[in-house]
């Protein structure tokens, strides 16, 4: 597999360092001038420098083949969504991910059809979130592509879903409940089964009827 990935800051040569010892084919770019030189002794020559948002740049590290997979993960976003971009509709890459270092800017890459995306603040805002029980709903997962997202709901008691059976909930169309998880244990979610206080609800939906699951769960 033969991979570009533009960005040689923590993440990049990170990933970098994985692939070549995997064996695939790479080229690593990276700007600074500095950075460059540390990353060409350890790496060698598959580290090229250049500005990953110009044409040339991308041309010399073999855009045009196109290559199996481009990964944008400079430290800047609009940077990421130009070299997305050239790889994506200039060149027919079929895979290209791109990193999101700000969540606000995560819209403009969705706009731009850049579904393959990464941001370590929304991840780890996930796993903070995930351990504050009083939260009502909690986004396991965006499958941008698909137009979908798994959350994750706490029953709690007095939820007008605590005694129900799934068949009977009142879920906005769009949705559907996954799993159960109870005392440790969890279980698909069938239409005889009955909520309980407690429980932890996994659930698939489109965009935008998160507050309908929410009200339906936990009240």
């Amino acid at each position: 597999m033969y991979v570009v990935v533009a960005g040689g800051g923590k993440v990049g040569s990170s990933v970098a360092r994985v692939l070549v010892k995997r064996g695939h084919e790479l080229t690593l770019i990276e700007q600074d001038r500095e950075r460059f030189e540390q990353l060409e002794a350890e790496l060698g020559p598959v580290v090229l420098q250049g500005d990953a948002t110009e044409i040339r740049v991308l041309e010399r590290a073999g855009i045009a083949r196109p290559p199996d997979l481009v990964a944008a993960v400079t430290g800047d976003d609009e940077d990421n969504i130009i070299i997305a971009q050239i790889a994506k509709d200039g060149h027919g890459v079929k895979k290209v991910i791109a990193r999101v270092n700000d969540p606000r800017n995560q819209p403009h890459f969705d706009l731009l059809g850049i579904s393959q995306t990464m941001c370590a603040t929304s991840s780890l805002l996930g796993m903070v979130e995930h351990e504050v029980p009083e939260h009502g709903l909690i986004t396991l997962l965006e499958l941008r592509s698909e137009g979908l997202s798994l959350v994750e709901v706490e029953v709690p008691p007095g939820s007008p879903a605590a005694g129900r059976r799934v068949a009977e909930l009142k879920l906005p169309e769009g949705s559907r409940l996954v799993s159960v998880m109870r005392d440790g244990t969890a279980e698909i979610a069938i239409g005889d089964t009955v909520m309980e206080p407690g429980d932890q609800v996994v659930a698939i939906l489109k965009p935008g009827l998160e507050e309908g699951v929410r009200r339906a769960l936990a009240g």
